[in-house]
């Protein structure tokens, strides 16, 4: 027997997690036997009442809903647990017969042979989903809202009036006096409904600002960007965690879904759009950045001029591209920022050059 074999764990687990009842396949190490099926309830109690006399064994389950405390409960009860990514299972997701009983035992199976197939996810601690829950509550009456405005503008417009532009958080007042009287029956609770919507988003915002200052000072190192706001901020941290996580700042853009997909093989080897795997709303935030980095209100900056360069070349979606890749910067300098707490200079290239031009005027 190996060192590395004898570092194993005896037992090896596979749970699939449903909402009720959870299923779980125990398979020995050394040989591959299943030695335990069955079924438990989806619930802390439950899981702890089972696992916790337990000797220590790797267990593997998807993430989900569920997995975010199941993997915390498991953890305190002394097992190694690993979270498998499902986009990456195709095992699982195409498997065309598709159980819980089948899905846990290939989780096992998947563990027992090696944990990097799984494509292992590590989930944020309590406080900081906690934290993350309101960003995303926030974004989900932000979407409402949007719903609604829209709905409004396009009844107005069926009756053959127009409502101004103007910005959504004053929408509901500045609307008011352009609806026809014949809709105001249909829309004037609407109006309301986006007025107190957006009081709500005010009073998210507000307890979003102060968790960034009582828990995350760190969120003004990158704040010193332009563009880049206590939402921006905070929904990076939160969603990175640990800066630590990533060897090279530029590991950052892939983990985000900022850079194109790969599908090569032998000489084949097409270009292809970015990926978009990782957190969907923070890489929505950071093209938001972007987009402002680049518009009449973003100031001179490398990664203007980056952005600028790469729309300068025209072509169909040049606008797009070049705000994907300045966003694809952005990342990257975030976690620079982050990791190493320096001030940020927005035209560090152009002063680097400008430093060895002269150096190198010195020496000759």
């Amino acid at each position: 027997m190996t060192d590395s074999s004898k570092d194993k764990p005896p037992m090896t687990a596979g749970l699939d997690l449903g909402d009720k009842y959870s299923y779980l396949c125990l398979i020995d190490q050394h040989s591959g036997e299943i030695m335990e099926e069955g079924r438990l309830r989806t619930s802390p109690e439950a899981f702890r009442r089972r696992f916790a006399s337990e000797q220590p064994m790797r267990i593997a389950i998807e993430a989900g809903t569920h997995s975010p405390w199941a993997s915390r409960v498991l953890e305190e009860c002394g097992h190694e647990v690993l979270v498998a990514n499902p986009r990456k299972l195709r095992l699982i997701y195409a498997n065309k017969r598709k159980t819980d009983q089948i899905d846990a035992e290939n989780l096992a199976r998947l563990a027992r042979v090696d944990p990097k197939l799984l494509y292992p996810l590590k989930h944020r601690g309590e406080e900081g989903q906690a934290h993350m829950a309101l960003i995303r509550s926030r974004e989900a009456l932000v979407s409402v809202r949007t719903q609604l405005v829209n709905h409004v503008r396009g009844a107005v417009k069926s009756f053959g009036a127009r409502l101004p532009k103007c910005p959504a958080r004053s929408f509901h007042k500045r609307a008011a006096e352009h609806i026809p009287e014949a809709l105001w029956p249909a829309l004037g609770p609407l109006l309301e409904q986006i007025g107190s919507l957006t009081q709500r988003i005010r009073d998210y915002e507000r307890q979003l600002e102060m968790i960034s200052e009582e828990h995350y000072p760190e969120s003004e190192l990158l704040r010193q960007v332009e563009g880049i706001g206590t939402l921006t901020a905070l929904t990076f941290l939160l969603t990175l965690e640990d800066p630590y996580r990533f060897a090279k700042s530029r590991a950052v853009g892939a983990y985000l879904g900022l850079v194109p997909a790969r599908d090569q093989s032998g000489d084949r080897d097409p270009q292809r759009r970015i990926s978009k795997e990782g957190d969907e709303m923070l890489r929505k935030l950071l093209v938001g950045s972007a987009h402002y980095i680049l518009g009449p209100f973003g100031s001179d900056s490398d990664l203007r001029r980056h952005g600028e360069k790469i729309a300068s070349r025209g072509g169909k979606n040049a606008k797009k591209r070049a705000a994907v890749a300045v966003a694809r910067k952005l990342a990257v300098l975030l976690h620079r920022l982050w990791i190493s707490g320096e001030l940020y200079d927005p035209l560090y290239n152009i002063h680097r050059r400008q430093k060895q031009q002269e150096e190198q005027e010195e020496v000759a």
